[in-house]
């Protein structure tokens, strides 16, 4: 399905994304190397855009991966919607 992310080991199951950050085709799991950490937040390499630690549009990740929703198109193409991080425990 189109809202859910794949099954894991962590998530068997897999799991829905949130429609509020997904519309039908915006989310996809991301590697780790995708998502940079800085004392500034989290930064998305493919855009360069960053996002404080504080920034509502971080989510827990259920399975312990990076998940990036983001616009495929028009003027906010690239522009993230929610961005799914591992507990820190992971």
């Amino acid at each position: 399905m189109a809202h859910d992310a794949k099954p894991t080991a962590a998530k068997p199951q897999g799991w829905s994304y949130p429609f509020a950050c997904c519309a039908n085709y915006d989310c996809h799991e991301v590697s780790q190397t995708s998502i940079s950490e800085r004392p500034e937040g989290y930064v998305i390499k493919d855009t360069g855009e960053v996002l404080a630690y504080s920034d509502r549009r971080i989510k827990n990740s259920p399975d312990g991966e990076y998940h990036w929703c983001a616009h495929e198109a028009g003027l906010d193409a690239g522009k993230t919607i929610c961005l799914f991080v591992p507990p820190s425990s992971y």
